[in-house]
């Protein structure tokens, strides 16, 4: 393969270790300080509790998966590549629709948002399990 094939053969199977998965988590880390920054010193901690509760689990999930992220990065000589990638999209799947969902019930946006983030879940725990099988399927 000539430089530019394998440039365009890396573009079409994004690695497990790429710049995008760490320039993703570290937005995502940001969006969640946001969020709970919002949540703590923007809203009325009486008049507006549910809201800083949607806001509160939605900033703690997106970090988490922020992280999750970066270490499927850092682990990626050790994992399954299929299954790292495969856990790297639903996490991304999941820490754009599950705290979007709730960040936008907090706003007031409208109520059927409330029905993503089941699915933003269910990426997350799907993700998970890609994780413990890219981990588990390895060949050394």
């Amino acid at each position: 393969m000539t430089g530019s094939e394998n440039t365009a053969a890396a573009a079409a199977h994004p690695t497990v270790s790429g710049r995008g998965w760490i320039a993703f988590a570290a937005f995502s880390g940001a969006v969640s300080v946001i969020a709970g920054a919002f949540a703590a010193h923007g809203l009325d901690a009486e008049a507006q509790a549910k809201e800083i509760g949607w806001l509160h689990t939605g900033s703690q999930y997106e970090a988490l998966h922020a992280l999750a992220i970066l270490a499927v990065v850092g682990l990626s000589a050790r994992l399954n590549a299929g299954w790292a990638r495969t856990a790297q999209w639903l996490f991304l799947v999941g820490s754009i629709l599950f705290p979007a969902a709730l960040y936008g019930l907090a706003l007031h946006l409208p109520r059927w948002l409330g029905a993503v983030a089941p699915i933003g879940g269910s990426a997350f725990i799907l993700g998970w399990l890609a994780l413990a099988g890219a981990a588990l399927t390895r060949r050394d």
